[in-house]
């Protein structure tokens, strides 16, 4: 697969919406991200420009309205986005990650018996 583009915190509000409700008009995108965060139709309308032009949104031109549409799914972008973190700040480690988050923050019993599970799931996916 091709490297994944990096996104900008703002662009990422534009995804989060594409991600929830496409395929949208940019109007639509612009109402919704206007009246969560203020910004002005200009600043959202450059934001899903940018998201064009780095192949990440597609805008189906045969529609009327044009409809907005993301090309990966949030998973995909997660996936990439957690793993630029962890090569940047641990180095890739995600023990180290999570050795940290574990002393720093620590973890309620219901967080305990959640990651319990998931590690349990984790080890009967891996055989």
């Amino acid at each position: 697969m091709n490297k994944i583009p990096k996104i900008s915190d703002a662009e990422w509000q534009v995804m989060k919406i594409l991600w929830e409700k496409a395929p949208v008009t940019s109007s639509e995108i612009v109402e919704n991200l206007r009246l969560k965060t203020g910004w002005s139709p200009t600043t959202i309308y450059t934001l899903i420009n940018r998201l064009v032009k780095k192949k990440v949104v597609a805008i189906e031109k045969g529609s009327s309205p044009y409809l907005c549409k993301p090309l990966l799914s949030q998973k995909e972008y997660r996936s990439e986005a957690r793993n630029s973190f962890l090569k940047k700040v641990y180095d890739g480690s995600l023990n180290l990650l999570l050795t940290n988050i574990l002393e720093e923050e620590g973890l309620t019993e219901e967080e305990v018996a959640e990651l319990k599970r998931i590690l349990d799931n984790s080890k009967t996916k891996g055989r």
